[in-house]
């Protein structure tokens, strides 16, 4: 190995590093505890040697907004590929949605609430956007029905499974009761 390439490597490690602690942190703690002088302190790095991988806080937000999208596509089709029949699949799909805006609400802020500098629904929104919205319409452009523009009822879907994920994790929906909603969503909005 060159020292090139070794140097590209370490780089690339540090820059995995400083994504993965920033997630962790702000999953701790919320994003207004993620610093890039706390990051520094967390990964025993200069605040320089951060500011050589991301110009700022806007920057790793962003990165961990790709990372979280790249898993939440694989989250949606693996509940997806399990699943028997249109409502079955449809359903696995909110299912998993859901899942996994709680399980990791930073990320999901990260991907959906916060600015991250990604462009999303433009001719230069990042591969990781378009694959996890691509996700959704693999599996939502089949019950979208006739005379209806699959990548608009994608759209729409995702607005409500979005609204769900946000109003529950606030608290303005009671949790006990998602489960019937996403009954109520599929069997209302989904032609099956």
């Amino acid at each position: 190995m060159s020292v090139q390439e070794r140097k590209q490597r370490e780089r690339a490690e540090r820059e995995r590093l400083i994504v993965a602690t920033a997630r962790e942190l702000a999953e701790q703690q919320g994003w207004d505890a993620v610093t890039t002088r706390r990051l520094a302190e967390r990964i025993d790095y200069s605040q320089p040697v951060l500011y050589s991988h991301f110009r700022g806080k806007r920057e790793i937000i962003g990165a961990v907004a790709l990372e979280g999208s790249a898993e939440l596509a694989v989250a949606l089709r693996a509940a997806t590929s399990a699943a028997e029949g249109p409502r079955a699949r449809v359903t696995a799909l909110a299912g998993a949605y859901l899942e996994f805006a709680e399980r990791n609400p930073a990320v999901y802020d990260a991907i959906f609430q916060l600015d991250g500098g990604l462009a999303f629904a433009q001719e230069d929104t990042p591969e990781p956007l378009k694959d996890a919205f691509a996700a959704l319409l693999e599996c939502l452009g089949e019950v979208a029905g006739e005379g209806v523009h699959p990548a608009l009822f994608t759209e729409l879907f995702w607005a409500a499974l979005h609204g769900l994920a946000t109003l529950t994790r606030e608290q303005r929906l009671p949790r006990e009761f998602t489960r019937q909603r996403v009954e109520l969503l599929v069997g209302r909005l989904a032609v099956l």
